[in-house]
C-alpha cells in the first residue's frame, strides 16, 4: 500500500506515517464505508497498532494508493466496538 500524505488535517508529529500503515493492514481492524451518495467515496477504519495504539482513519483509496483524510486516538465508545468485534474473532 502506497500512503498520500499530502493536505492531512492532523499533525503528523502525534501521529507518524508508520502508525497509520499498521493501522490500515491491522488483520482485525474493522473497514467501515458510509452511505454516500457522491461520486467519491471516503473510508473508515478503526485499527491497532504494533504499539497498541488505537486509531481512527478516514482515507479514500483507488485500490494501490491510500490517502489518508484525518486520523485520531478512537474514542472510548470506538475502542470498545473495536473490542467487541475483536473478540468475535478470536
Amino acid at each position: 500500500m502506497e500512503l498520500d500524505l499530502i493536505d492531512v488535517h492532523f499533525d503528523l508529529k502525534s501521529i507518524k506515517p508508520r502508525e497509520l500503515e499498521e493501522a490500515l493492514e491491522d488483520p482485525f481492524g474493522l473497514r467501515l464505508l458510509p452511505d454516500h451518495e457522491t461520486g467519491e467515496s471516503r473510508f473508515y477504519a478503526l485499527g491497532r497498532t504494533v504499539a497498541d495504539r488505537y486509531l481512527f482513519v478516514c482515507f479514500w483509496t483507488d485500490g494501490k494508493r491510500t490517502r489518508v483524510i484525518a486520523a485520531r486516538p478512537m474514542s472510548d465508545g470506538e475502542q470498545r466496538f473495536y473490542e467487541r468485534k475483536y473478540a468475535e474473532f478470536k
